[in-house]
């Protein structure tokens, strides 16, 4: 008898290790698509642009850090432009100083897949780093603005971050622009003014939410701020980018 119930005690323990174990594996595979520019160059100014550093290391850490898989996309695939702005020693941070010695990361980034060839389908949430190279692809890139619409459409969450919000300036629900009535925030007119660039970029972020019928709200210049409104998560500049990738995972760790 003592063997019996020391047996049923081992398979029970067996048991609810295994099941705890699954859990665990489950809550670990969420899995996140990361879209990020292809375009580098900066207006006519002869000037190179790209994607912000800071605005794809932090909230990559944040998700990959709590177990979530990352794939990372552009419109070209490969190797896509960084700011050299943002590899500036000023604009470090913790989470680029990891990023500058993140060989495996960087071999990562190096091989990103076209966004031709990725499908909503395979991911539980979108998240777009900023910089200023999305005012020019991403924000009339066809590809793009319908794998938002299909994330949207399907209850999955959508995050950008500073500039990237530019990539909804064409995403269109049911006929009405995406943001229509929705809370948001993104690189506001006068951080654009405050780097020289309003002349330079297409258009103005702060200016196109809100013709496209958008609730816009920011903070002081460079003062971390993210706005979440049911699925749609932005942030106003590269200090949001943290906050965007919290408020991205509660809404991950909130879905079964």
């Amino acid at each position: 008898m003592k063997k019996i119930a020391l047996f049923t005690i081992i398979a029970l323990t067996v048991g609810c290790l295994s099941a705890t174990a699954q859990k665990t594996k489950k809550t670990k595979m969420k899995k996140v698509l990361f879209v990020l520019t292809s375009h580098d160059k900066l207006g006519n100014t002869g000037e190179k642009t790209g994607f912000w550093i800071e605005e794809f290391a932090t909230p990559y850490y944040e998700l990959a850090d709590k177990g979530v898989i990352i794939t990372i996309a552009s419109p070209l695939g490969g190797q896509p432009p960084i700011d050299p702005k943002s590899s500036d020693p000023s604009s470090a941070t913790e989470d680029t100083k990891r990023f500058d010695k993140d060989i495996e990361l960087q071999a990562k980034l190096s091989k990103t897949h076209k966004l031709a060839d990725v499908n909503q389908a395979d991911y539980d949430a979108v998240f777009y780093p900023g910089g200023h190279g999305p005012l020019w692809d991403l924000a009339e890139d066809k590809k793009s603005i319908a794998l938002i619409e299909a994330f949207y459409t399907n209850k999955k969450p959508v995050a950008f971050v500073c500039h990237s919000p530019g990539a909804l300036k064409n995403v269109k629900v049911n006929g009405e622009y995406l943001v229509k009535g929705k809370k948001v925030t993104g690189f506001s007119n006068a951080e654009e003014e405050a780097v020289g660039l309003t002349k330079v970029v297409p258009f103005l972020l702060e200016d196109a939410l809100q013709t496209n019928g958008a609730t816009y709200s920011k903070v002081g210049d460079w003062q971390p701020y993210a706005v979440e409104d049911g699925l749609l998560i932005t942030g106003q500049n590269p200090a949001s980018s943290k906050l965007v990738a919290e408020k991205l995972l509660n809404q991950l760790n909130s879905k079964k």
